[in-house]
């Protein structure tokens, strides 16, 4: 496993994304951690170089101030030390149905497969959806992560409005 330098000691959240595919959806869920400082999980393979200017692009100056970790493959992440979400358009419930807690961990697949049908189907009750209301297949995965660690922060918001730099 490998560390960012700059590991929170306890971080607000945690976001996994397993096998990423677009670097630029990973530079902006980066930002969106770092805003937040929620820890970012990184699970490969991934579709791309992690040092791909395009990461870094998407994430502006924020990179250098990321809380992440990276596994070498999801046997390898510690999945039930944490209490953990599964983010999938096969989840029985909705996202704001839910009662998030601080260190909650939202596990998200990639942006062509999703998460692997054997975790989803071990996990059932862990495995959460977001509201598709239009013809779509799914929403973006950046747009994804954001709509569900801002609701957990929305949630939560009175446990840190003493770190608010503006709200």
């Amino acid at each position: 496993m490998e560390r960012s330098p700059h590991q929170r000691e306890i971080p607000t959240f945690h976001v996994g994304l397993y096998s990423p595919q677009i670097p630029e959806n990973t530079g902006n869920i980066g930002r969106l951690c770092a805003g937040l400082r929620a820890r970012l999980h990184l699970i490969r393979p991934f579709g791309f170089v992690l040092s791909d200017r395009t990461v870094k692009r998407a994430g502006l100056d924020y990179w250098e101030h990321l809380d992440y970790q990276i596994y070498a493959s999801l046997k390898d992440f510690p999945l039930t030390d944490f209490n953990f979400y599964l983010i999938t358009k096969f989840g029985s419930r909705y996202y704001t149905d839910v009662e998030f807690q601080p260190g909650d961990l939202f596990l998200f697949g990639n942006e062509t497969h999703g998460l692997p049908a054997a975790l989803r189907e071990q996990y059932t009750e862990r495995c959460l959806k977001i509201p598709i209301l239009g013809n779509i297949r799914a929403y973006n995965l950046a747009n994804s992560v954001a709509m569900i660690t801002m609701e957990a922060f929305r949630q939560n918001r009175v446990r840190y409005q003493h770190q608010f730099q503006s709200f």
